[in-house]
């Protein structure tokens, strides 16, 4: 075990294909721990590493109930066929949960905790419906409630598309290109290289390749009701299901070690993380931590916006995003150049490595040197990962 200072890099990055998260989904009949294995032994197939090296399994997940609660990072690496020796452990940052599961594992080799981790993440949306953990229970508590009158993330999404002044063509317009550009990006084979298949499916299974804005202007807004128009009179409802992530069943998974280690293994390094962060932001307006958290891994890393090559942004719902160039000034050309989760879909607590392995593969594809991911969480928070190709 290391136990001085070490830098962390990236050897692989693999993610499965999403698929729709609810009943007559590709994944649905499948359990979530299987479903986590398949990424979890795919790292194992692809860099050739001993099981037994890895030193522990971080792992986010968000329904952490039923079949996917009592430490299911645990029961993953035993279903991928690891030793009994090797550890894991299940965190919950929300839809960063496996961006923050990654955040530990590149801490811990950093410290010397660490000469081998793997971050990854899950989610089975079909099996566990978002919300299921909650079972309708207040879960802030009392106090909580007394300072701030907590909303749904839509009609969050609502407030900053009034806030930013973002148009309902705009969201539409947005939408549709996340559609396009990942449908192009598969039919041009960029996703071969990181994807593990689980079954048939063999492409992203809420991808529209002939969506449209015209047709996505036809749908209705997704969250206004009566309770919520009495509340915010003044806006005009542009949030649909259509300029919104659907929800989904997916894994991926992301093997982080020292650079030492890497060369005792014969693995190759692609990346290095270079740098990370988290922020705290407004609960009720929720989704946009993303700027205050890119500005600060920004300067943590002493880079600019424009020393990023490509940006993993998730779309959990196209205001968030527009909002978020809108304020950092970011390139819309960099900004999830092969789609994003709008159209290939947002698996909670497996987005976070999904974008990550995403981010590597753009970044080999295009030559460029850092890649800088952000992902907007329940709650207000953020977390940001810069990245250094190698």
């Amino acid at each position: 075990m290391a136990t001085t200072s070490q830098t962390a890099v990236i050897v692989d990055a693999v993610r499965t294909p999403l698929a729709k998260g609810k009943p007559g989904g590709a994944y649905a009949e499948i359990h979530p721990v299987d479903l986590h294995s398949t990424v979890l032994a795919a790292l194992v197939e692809r860099t050739g590493i001993d099981p037994a090296a890895v030193d522990d399994v971080i792992s986010g997940a968000v329904g952490q109930v039923g079949e996917q609660s009592g430490n299911t990072a645990r029961w993953a690496a035993l279903a991928a066929g690891f030793p009994e020796s090797v550890p894991g452990v299940t965190v919950d940052r929300q839809c960063g949960s496996s961006q923050q599961a990654l955040h530990f594992a590149a801490q811990g080799v950093i410290a010397g905790a660490y000469d081998v981790v793997i971050a990854s993440g899950v989610e089975s949306m079909s099996r566990i419906p978002i919300g299921s953990q909650t079972l309708g229970k207040n879960f802030a508590g009392t106090k909580v409630s007394e300072r701030y009158e907590l909303i749904p993330q839509g009609i969050s999404a609502e407030l900053i598309a009034d806030r930013w002044n973002l148009s309902r063509a705009q969201l539409d317009e947005f939408s549709a290109e996340s559609h396009d550009r990942a449908a192009t990006a598969w039919k041009n084979g960029f996703f071969d290289a990181q994807v593990t298949y689980v079954n048939d499916l063999r492409t992203d299974e809420t991808i529209r390749p002939d969506t449209t804005a015209e047709v996505l202007s036809g749908l209705r807004p997704a969250f206004r009701s009566e309770h919520w128009e009495q509340r915010y009179p003044d806006l005009d409802w542009r949030v649909t299901a259509g300029n919104s992530s659907p929800v989904n069943d997916g894994a991926a998974a992301v093997l982080v070690t020292s650079e030492e280690a890497a060369t005792r293994l014969g693995l190759r390094p692609r990346a290095r993380v270079h740098s990370f962060a988290v922020v705290g932001d407004d609960p009720v307006l929720m989704l946009t931590g993303i700027i205050p958290a890119t500005r600060k891994v920004l300067t943590r890393a002493g880079l600019t916006i424009n020393d990023i090559d490509v940006f993993e942004v998730n779309e959990a719902f196209a205001s968030v995003v527009l909002a978020w160039q809108a304020e950092t000034g970011a390139d819309p050309a960099k900004v999830n150049p092969t789609g994003g989760a709008i159209a290939i879909g947002h698996p909670l607590g497996g987005s976070g490595a999904r974008l990550m392995t995403t981010l590597l593969h753009n970044l080999e594809q295009t030559g460029g040197r850092y890649g800088l991911q952000v992902m907007c969480e329940a709650g207000g928070l953020a977390n940001a990962t810069i990245v250094e190709r190698i």
